[in-house]
């Protein structure tokens, strides 16, 4: 083992990043009827999957890419997840971005959005809030009905300033020099933070990751303590009963469960490669997706006793003032927090958690892509300083395409990243081929003795049901439900998007979901033989692969079939081989996984493929 590898770290650090790294995209989306359906969805497809990723990655210490060595076919999935998770790393740190700027704007005694007479404002904006002081002295000239079309001063502060959103896609204008240098900050924050790996990332995150738990207390605590807090929280549990029958209420139950538990991105599967070989995963997976799911739920209470009380002030229902999306963080919640006392201090609070659990989601995925990117890097081309060279590159690249969504039309630039590449659709078309490939191709029951030989027991029969029905089935459902309703992609319910603007979109969604079939046809394309070898050789009935620690795949297939056996099939137990294994390649990876085995195949026939 070259000196200075990093081993794999185990411990609660990269439980942690990987527990709250999901929650900024959580925030205030359970409300209503929506629980049912995400409460379902989460029992049938985001626990499951959430634990497959990870205990897969813990069997294989590997990366996204290689933990697909278990089937060398469907290694294609890897490279989705890779292409997923660099289009969502490089889009979604501009929350973070817009996050810092509001956060430095908070630091002053009267907040910029408050009020108007700024140069950003226009002739229409109007600082009033209550429409039944719409006759008031100051504005008898104004009538209720000319109100309505004024703007708010919080709006012209996010469109004309933040944004200086442009007339389209087709005019991106100057860039925002403000907004650059919060967005070069963000990045030089996130590389810092994980150029050295998990051991120093787990240590910031104890921080990055406990401390929006306290902001989320002492917000709570001030919302419940305002006037209509309490029709807010009516609001956001009483279920509306005519919406559960809407397709688009599932939809967006599924989309949510798969974003917010990170499926499909690979970082899961490279965050878990980092455990103990007998860690438990199977119980961290169970109580870090109720987490998950549980800080949502508490800070919807949170959101919606903010909103009860903007509601009130203003005088109109809180349907009128329910936002979701970047909407919510960076117009409602800044309009409510102008209704406060001292305000500074509220708005400082909020952003700043913002930025924290914004940053645990950007470690999670940008560890996930250079695990997988170093994983692909053979042992003998080991160098000094590369992951650090590694990280300062991705971070560079991802800075660069970031300046198209910084300029006068990047709005509209982020709105295509955000509904086409890492959308529900990719997600889960992802999640339905790692369930089929695990559960039928490699083999639940398999797998599930794999998982016995890590934790010392056989998972919940559940687990292995849903790989091989459910959750399948309510992917694929999803899916269609997306596909059957898709509407194309329109900003503000005003801006419909050029033609090669959502051409550019589905180049997005496409680039990782024919990762898979293109890596199949490929491999079949390349590999020796006939596809009558395809077909499994005669002899006892054994899984349709070659690599697995199980005993049933120990059963010696026909050598007149399958040529030389592959390198790193393990002879006995779970297939753990010791750091001394005769070669010296194997060694080497089992040196980079922390001294546990890693199972490669040599493809020499279509059979291997298998």
């Amino acid at each position: 083992m070259p000196a200075g590898l990093p081993p794999r770290l185990a411990g609660w650090e990269e439980r942690l990043v990987a527990e709250v790294g999901n929650q900024a995209c959580a925030l205030g989306s359970t409300r209503g009827v929506f629980l049912i359906p995400y409460v379902l969805i989460a029992l049938v497809g985001g626990i499951p999957i959430f634990f497959l990723e990870i205990s897969l990655g813990q069997f294989m210490k590997a990366g996204s890419i290689n933990v697909w060595n278990i089937c060398p076919l469907f290694k294609g999935l890897g490279y989705a997840s890779m292409v997923i998770v660099f289009y969502c790393n490089t889009y979604y740190i501009m929350v973070l971005a817009w996050g810092f700027y509001y956060l430095v704007k908070s630091f002053t005694t009267t907040l910029p959005w408050a009020t108007c007479g700024h140069t950003w404002n226009t002739p229409d904006c109007v600082e009033i809030f209550r429409h039944e002081d719409c006759a008031n002295a100051s504005l008898a000239n104004l009538t209720c009905d000319q109100l309505a079309d004024r703007r708010s001063p919080v709006i012209e502060f996010w469109e004309n300033k933040v944004l200086r959103l442009s007339g389209g896609l087709e005019v991106p204008g100057a860039l925002n020099w403000e907004v650059t240098l919060c967005l070069l900050a963000c990045w030089v924050l996130v590389y810092f933070c994980v150029w050295k790996g998990v051991k120093s990332t787990g240590k910031i995150v104890y921080f990055t990751a406990t401390f929006p738990y306290v902001v989320l207390v002492v917000l709570l605590v001030r919302g419940v303590l305002l006037p209509g807090a309490l029709d807010g929280i009516i609001y956001y549990l009483k279920p509306d009963w005519s919406k559960l029958g809407s397709p688009q209420v599932w939809i967006d139950a599924g989309t949510q469960i798969f974003f917010s538990y990170a499926i499909g991105l690979g970082a899961l599967t490279a965050l878990g490669s980092y455990n103990r070989f007998n860690n438990n995963c199977y119980k961290d997976a169970i109580i870090l997706a109720l987490i998950n799911s549980g800080t949502s739920f508490f800070a919807g209470f949170v959101v919606f006793s903010i909103l009860g009380f903007m509601a009130a002030e203003q005088g109109v229902h809180i349907s009128k003032v329910a936002e979701s999306g970047p909407g919510l963080a960076f117009i409602a919640y800044p309009r409510a927090v102008t209704l406060m006392p001292v305000a500074p201090l509220w708005a400082a609070l909020f952003f700043f958690m913002l930025l924290l659990l914004g940053l645990d989601s950007q470690f999670v995925g940008v560890e996930g892509f250079i695990t997988g990117l170093l994983d692909l890097l053979p042992a003998s081309y080991y160098f000094r300083f590369q992951r650090e060279i590694s990280v300062a590159l991705c971070c560079a690249l991802c800075f660069v395409i970031d300046l198209s969504m910084v300029t006068d039309g990047g709005m509209y630039v982020f709105q295509l990243f955000d509904y086409y590449s890492a959308s529900g659709t990719t997600l889960l078309w992802q999640a339905f081929w790692e369930c089929v490939v695990v559960a039928w191709v490699y083999g639940a029951d398999r797998f599930m003795d794999d998982i016995a030989c890590m934790i010392g027991y056989r998972p919940c029969p559940w687990m292995k049901w849903c790989w091989s029905f459910f959750t399948p089935l309510v992917c694929m459902g999803i899916f269609i439900f997306n596909v059957v309703y898709y509407e194309p992609l329109v900003y503000n319910n005003t801006y419909v998007y050029p033609w090669w603007g959502e051409a550019m979109g589905w180049a997005f969604a496409l680039s990782s979901m024919l990762c898979v079939p293109l890596h199949l046809l490929g491999c079949l394309l390349r590999a020796k033989g006939t596809m009558a070898e395809v077909r499994l050789p005669p002899g006892p009935p054994s899984p349709p692969l070659l690599m697995s620690s199980s005993p049933a795949a120990l059963a010696a297939p026909d050598p007149a079939h399958l040529g030389p056996p592959p390198l790193g099939v393990p002879s006995s137990g779970c297939g753990c081989q010791g750091p001394d294994h005769p070669d010296p390649s194997v060694r080497e990876q089992q040196g980079r996984r922390g001294g546990e085995c890693h199972v490669t195949a040599q493809l020499t026939s279509p059979a291997h493929l298998w």
